[in-house]
């Protein structure tokens, strides 16, 4: 496999910076995977490179980009308090934008794969899955993890243009379990899928990691891409 990182030409002319994995072989699919507030880090780039070795062609662009370039945070306080700055930056700019980049990820990996792609996103990145498989073109199946926001009216009223899974924590001090439940009645097409698990629950480097928890949604969301993308 090789891992470069890449800069992605986004409809407005930014070169959004990516971190690419190509599979051994044919790929099955692309993959574009989005980043919690902490960049993209070691470890997203090791998801990125799972996926890699499950046979897509995998791409991790740099959401934070718009406002600061190559971020890599871990998770104490203060990289959690810097995430929150950065994305509020992003967020405060016109949504086209980040949508943007993530289109040309999508775009890219289905260059790099010639055939269908996913999407699969975490905490902001969830939210953003959420928005890509609403707004964009070209995605066949997408996997929001925690995706802070989802549960908002504003967020709700979209529309998802195609199969989405939706993974939550009970225990999700970010995310009240009322929203998720009302998200689940306006969106009964979504696979809304709650786990006995806290915010961040797939992240092995972080104390909210639980490993039964983030086993079964892999498996869950590793379904729904076998089926719908390949």
């Amino acid at each position: 496999m090789t891992e470069p990182s890449q800069l992605l030409h986004s409809p407005d002319g930014f070169a959004c910076p990516a971190w690419c994995v190509q599979p051994e072989g044919t790929p099955r699919g692309g993959m574009v995977v989005l980043p919690e507030i902490f960049g993209v880090n070691a470890h997203i780039r090791a998801i990125t490179t799972r996926f890699a070795g499950r046979g897509y062609a995998a791409v991790a662009p740099d959401t934070f980009a718009r406002a600061q370039a190559g971020v890599e945070l871990g998770y104490g306080e203060g990289d959690v308090a810097a995430g929150r700055k950065l994305k509020a930056a992003v967020e405060r700019l016109p949504e086209a934008l980040v949508l943007g980049d993530i289109q040309a990820a999508i775009d890219h990996a289905a260059a790099l794969s010639g055939g269908k792609v996913g999407l699969v996103g975490f905490c902001w990145g969830g939210l953003l899955a959420w928005r890509a498989a609403c707004e964009l073109q070209g995605l066949a199946a997408v996997a929001c993890y925690y995706g802070g926001g989802m549960t908002g009216e504003a967020e709700m009223a979209r529309s998802p243009r195609c199969p989405v899974i939706a993974h939550f924590g009970a225990h999700d001090a970010h995310i009240p379990q009322k929203g998720v439940q009302a998200f689940a009645r306006a969106h009964p097409e979504v696979q809304v899928q709650l786990y006995d698990a806290g915010h961040g629950f797939n992240c092995d480097q972080r104390a909210s990691y639980d490993e039964a928890a983030a086993q079964v949604a892999r498996e869950r969301t590793l379904a729904l891409f076998a089926r719908c993308v390949g």
